[in-house]
């Protein structure tokens, strides 16, 4: 049977793309080398944060935010230098995609019934000058019901186009080669991978039972980015970061492994901005694992103090959620691949929340009762399951009984009691009087004008070797692979460019392995809540495309 489209990959992008072919008459293969308990790919994981421009949100809590003071943030966020080249088409890209958050994105989602949760998160918060990096106002909106929320529609409109007969979905199947004929796209093929009972997430096998074939008119790319492949990271991992990481946890599961970027390479695709990638410094060490090295992200307020390996305080702007990338550099920069906080049961009841759907089951089950126990005394219940359980944790009730227990967590000695005290000691004498000279006391006091920070983000500043806010806890935070801000080449439809910036016949590609558009539409930094936005805008206009195109 020939199809319209073949779509290689069922993540978030893939199903976006499926699911507008579909419902315009279109006859879609959907392939995916995981088991059907995969489908949604890593959106499913995600905390669900989206990139809002003016939104009613935004406006309810006070929020002055405009699609020019976006775009002034976006520029100086991603930092474009290669624009009459490999940044082209990701710029474009990216004024597209602001002008689409600010404009008809959330009103498309709230039509299939995406809902938000009222308080706006402040993310990448930057730092630096008013044209510099990060996000000026708060503009991170969590869906209601997280990752699955976001899925949630997208896989229900592929559900009924598979009832309905116009998606023939195949799940374990991988795709080795695209097949060229005059050198256009026609085809895949591939190998057919035994059926896996393998649970969402988990690593499932790899042994082959059988080939396939298939043509269609156009073949769409949607299989993610290379972040559960620790071998590309390495190999693409920019010297401007330092070196490569020794150790790493992984974020993602290791079926994201970046295949589809060689095999699409192989008949013309332009992969750019290899050296472009996104990784977090705020990883801890997951205590019940779903995938090999399963690491998870702090998404920190701005209250801890954040040491090196060798117990040296980050100079300023390198503080809790302000600049990814920045504080990786320091980090690399130390040498040793990981850091620590400091800060004491009020921070942390306060001010730590962990990335994905599964360590938010409050607002991934749209649970209101569970999300006001909040703002209840004491952490979260994740959060407390790792600070019982997790291998990255020391709680003590004295600094000496902290620095000892740090100590041992790493077996290096590296941290001296005596400087570390040091340096809290005058920290805390800052805390004495409204004004101060330490700049993140004053980002932490800033934070706390805006209603949601004050209301569960940020907590009142205190000092933290005062034994009425303790106990005092440390945590060693990991680098946790993620995201790839580089990928394929593509043009405004999501047609694959060549080399010589013509499109490749029959090729499109969506979602984290075309760099979520144009190859790189965050150029060196993200803003946040554009990598799950990033495959909804891709896989749509990929699939409005092709749209056309057939037509």
């Amino acid at each position: 049977m020939k199809y319209d489209v073949i779509v290689v990959g069922a993540g978030l992008a893939g199903l976006v793309a499926t699911s507008e072919l579909a419902e315009a008459g279109k006859k879609v293969l959907l392939l995916d080398q995981e088991p059907e308990s995969s489908l949604g790919g890593q959106a499913w994981w995600s905390f669900g944060g989206l990139f809002l421009v003016d939104s009613p949100e935004q406006r309810r809590m006070g929020i002055k935010d405009s699609k020019e003071l976006a775009w002034q943030d976006w520029l100086g966020t991603a930092g474009f230098d290669r624009e009459d080249d490999e940044d082209y088409w990701g710029k474009k890209w990216a004024e597209a995609y602001v002008d689409f958050a600010a404009g008809e994105k959330r009103e498309w989602l709230h039509q299939m019934g995406v809902r938000f949760f009222p308080v706006v998160g402040w993310a990448e918060r930057g730092g630096y000058l008013a044209d510099g990096h990060g996000n000026s106002v708060p503009r991170f909106h969590i869906v209601w019901g997280t990752g699955p929320g976001i899925v949630k529609p997208f896989e229900e409109r592929v559900r009924r186009g598979i009832a309905n007969g116009l998606i023939d979905y195949r799940p374990r199947h991988r795709v080795n080669d695209l097949i060229t004929e005059n050198g256009a796209v026609i085809g895949v093929k591939g190998d057919v991978l035994t059926p896996s009972d393998a649970a969402r997430g988990e690593e499932s096998s790899r042994e082959v039972v059988g080939d396939f074939e298939f043509h269609g008119k156009a073949v769409l790319v949607s299989s993610g980015g290379i972040g559960g492949n620790f071998e590309l990271i390495r190999k693409n991992w920019p010297s401007r970061l330092g070196e490569a990481p020794k150790n790493m946890i992984s974020g993602v599961p290791a079926h994201v492994d970046g295949r589809m970027l060689a095999i699409t390479e192989q008949v013309g695709g332009r992969i750019v901005n290899h050296d472009r990638m996104w990784h977090y410094t705020e990883g801890i060490k997951n205590w019940n694992p779903v995938w090999p090295n399963h690491g998870i992200r702090i998404l920190p307020g701005p209250s801890s103090i954040w040491l090196d390996a060798k117990g040296n305080r980050f100079p300023t702007p390198i503080f809790p959620g302000f600049d990814t990338l920045g504080t990786l550099e320091a980090i690399q920069q130390s040498g040793y691949d990981y850091s620590w906080f400091i800060l004491t049961e009020k921070i942390i009841e306060k001010e730590f929340a962990l990335s994905g759907s599964e360590q938010n089951p409050d607002l991934t089950g749209k649970s209101i009762k569970k999300v006001l126990s909040r703002i209840l005394p004491g952490p979260t219940s994740p959060v407390k399951a790792f600070m019982d359980k997790g291998e990255d944790f020391v709680i003590a009730h004295s600094l000496p009984e902290l620095v000892e227990g740090m100590n041992k967590i790493t077996g290096e000695n590296l941290l001296d009691l005596s400087y570390i005290e040091r340096q809290l000691v005058a920290r805390d004498r800052e805390m004495d009087n409204t004004f101060t000279k330490d700049l993140q006391i004053t980002a932490m006091r800033g934070a706390r004008n805006y209603i949601g920070d004050k209301l569960i983000r940020v907590a009142k500043p205190h000092k933290l070797l005062d034994p009425k806010n303790g106990p005092l806890i440390a945590v060693r935070l990991n680098i946790v692979s993620r995201k790839t801000l580089g990928g394929l080449q593509t043009d405004l439809s999501g047609r694959v460019l060549a080399e010589d910036g013509n499109p490749v016949s029959g090729l499109y590609a969506a979602g984290e392995v075309s760099g979520f558009g144009g190859g790189g539409i965050h150029g060196y930094r993200s803003l946040e809540g554009t990598f799950v936005g990033g495959c909804l805008f891709t896989g749509r206009q990929a699939g409005r495309a092709l749209l056309k195109e057939l037509d």
